[in-house]
């Protein structure tokens, strides 16, 4: 059982799993020639039934992919490593705002709201990192008066987990290709000189594609990530915040999804997984090409979605021919398709996503890990499946063990983080933190991030210290008459499969050009009252301000 994917379920513990366990692990211990000084490999002759004999087989005879050491949220060798881990508060926190669940599919879909409930950002949380982006923002104005600190990434869009990152932007009067004029060692002494830092925590990337400073803020110990001139990645952002208002269920399991990945340390491509933005692109091509229309409402069964999700990436989608494509009203595209826009010498790579701002770039270029991840995926999808077969309704109790908590653990780390820094940094001392501080590079004309608490959000009530702030539809109501309650479970109509080419695939490929009724009623982005995309599409706001207009640009070209 590969540690960095899986863990043993409640229903495989026991003294047989034990003494296999061992069997397993037991590897050759070196054994002294009496005749020579030399030590000579002796396979061992008995493997001890009682767990309580002294050996040293404590450790995995196998060696896992590397594991960031600084990622509170990981579960690697959760076997092994319980106690420390989640041998505190049981991994699954989101489980104390609900007294009963359902069992099957209803059960699950609880789970993910009271997950999206429980994971989503405290008032504390918003306004550390709000705290964090004011300090950045005196810096740099300090450093380059002309220069502009923009947000983009989770925290503008609002898909992100406690542990996550900031992504920053400065923008100036740098060449972006000439990396060796990047003031990047500028950056990296201010941030020593002011004090702003953990000792040994700033890091320059001068050789990466995207140059950046890293570095952990000394007080609140969030991560922030400070690259140069790339507008691109505020662009994703409020594009990718378009699409959260278009499914409602988008936030939900972008979040599940997250999180499984950062447990796994399969959330960076560097540690062998994927980026959050190609996770989130797959997730809306996922939504988009859905055949039941019915399940992108607000009502949709979260649970059934994350399982056909799974299904999908892990077992179904092929890797190998086709490429993901979201603009246009999403399609699956062949990859021959995709190289002949690329630039000469560069070929589409095994997760091969079309990027929506710029059709020549591929997102999941970097991604060599994919099938890490694939694996990952399909290793959820067979222990989901089995907890919500109606066959093994009692035998897998949700009273008793958690569904969700089969593919996904909170650590101790992650909630006594959250917990210190609701103690040490109290929002009622602070209030206007909550509203200003980000989102601008000089307090002006500039869209705020998406930190409020999201309005298509399910599953809340009034209690603020379970909610965390959510909204949406009433969770009795749901489970009573729920509207997918007629649906087959395993239905997965107009779903290509990965024997088939994409040419074969007859998903719906669409474009919207903001007539009012067109997808089954849903108006387009650019043409929703009071909110107009650029260049002057749609009936949006008019702006006295050029500067102003010019920082909410969206690339006109993109076609949601």
């Amino acid at each position: 059982m590969d540690p960095v994917i899986a863990w043993y379920q409640p229903e495989q513990e026991g003294p047989a799993r034990q003494l296999w366990s061992r069997i397993a692990e037991t590897r050759c211990v070196p054994m002294t020639d009496n005749n020579s000084n030399t030590k000579a490999t002796k396979a061992q002759e008995f493997i001890p039934i009682d767990s309580s004999c002294p050996d040293d087989r404590t450790t995995p005879s196998h060696h896992p992919p590397r594991k960031k050491l600084d990622n509170r949220a990981s579960t690697f060798n959760l076997n092994l490593d319980h106690a420390n881990l989640i041998g505190k508060h049981g991994g699954c926190p989101w489980r104390e705002l609900r007294s009963k669940y359902d069992r099957g599919v209803v059960g699950l879909h609880q789970e993910i709201e009271d997950f999206h409930k429980y994971i989503s950002p405290t008032p504390e949380e918003t306004y550390v990192r709000n705290m964090v982006v004011t300090k950045m923002k005196k810096l740099i104005k300090e450093l380059w008066p002309a220069a502009r600190l923009q947000i983009f990434g989770s925290f503008r869009t609002g898909l992100y987990l406690p542990t996550s990152d900031i992504d920053l932007v400065v923008i100036g009067k740098w060449n972006v290709n000439n990396y060796e004029r990047l003031p990047l060692r500028t950056l990296e002494q201010a941030i020593y000189q002011h004090n702003l830092a953990e000792p040994g925590s700033v890091k320059v990337l001068d050789k990466a594609s995207v140059p950046i400073v890293k570095f952990t803020e000394r007080l609140s110990d969030v991560r922030v990530d400070v690259s140069f001139n790339m507008s691109n990645g505020v662009k994703s952002a409020e594009l990718i915040k378009k699409f959260k208002l278009r499914y409602p269920v988008l936030y939900s399991l972008v979040l599940v999804l997250k999180q499984f990945l950062l447990q796994r340390d399969l959330n960076e491509v560097f540690t062998g997984g994927i980026s959050s933005y190609s996770l989130i692109l797959m997730t809306i091509s996922f939504l988009q090409l859905h055949p039941r229309q019915s399940a992108l409402t607000p009502g949709a069964n979260l649970g059934i979605l994350l399982i056909e999700f799974l299904e999908l990436y892990g077992k179904k989608f092929n890797y190998m021919k086709t490429a993901i494509r979201v603009s246009e009203g999403g399609s699956y595209i062949s990859k021959e398709e995709v190289q002949q826009n690329m630039k000469d010498g560069y070929r589409p790579s095994l997760l091969c996503i079309e990027d929506p701002l710029n059709i020549t770039n591929d997102i999941g270029r970097s991604s060599h890990g994919a099938l890490y991840v694939k694996q990952a995926f399909e290793y959820a999808y067979i222990v989901l499946t089995q907890a919500v077969n109606p066959l093994n309704s009692y035998l897998y109790d949700p009273n008793k063990v958690s569904i969700l908590g089969r593919i996904i653990r909170v650590t101790d780390s992650v909630i006594d983080y959250r917990r210190s820094l609701k103690e040490s940094f109290p929002v009622s001392l602070h209030p206007e933190m909550l509203l200003n501080g980000s989102g601008s590079s000089d307090g002006e004309n500039e869209e705020e991030p998406d930190t409020s608490p999201d309005s298509s959000a399910p599953g809340s009530d009034s209690d603020s210290s379970s909610s965390r702030g959510d909204s949406g539809v009433n969770t009795n109501t749901m489970v009573s008459h729920p509207p997918w309650h007629h649906n087959s479970f395993f239905h997965r109509a107009g779903r290509g499969g990965s024997g088939g080419t994409p040419a074969n695939n007859k998903h719906r490929r669409y474009s919207d050009n903001g007539n009012p009724g067109a997808q089954n009623g849903r108006g387009g982005m650019h043409h929703r009252q009071g909110r107009g995309g650029g260049h002057g599409h749609g009936r949006g706001r008019t702006f006295s301000s050029r500067k102003r207009r010019k920082s909410r640009e969206i690339d006109p070209q993109v076609n949601l």
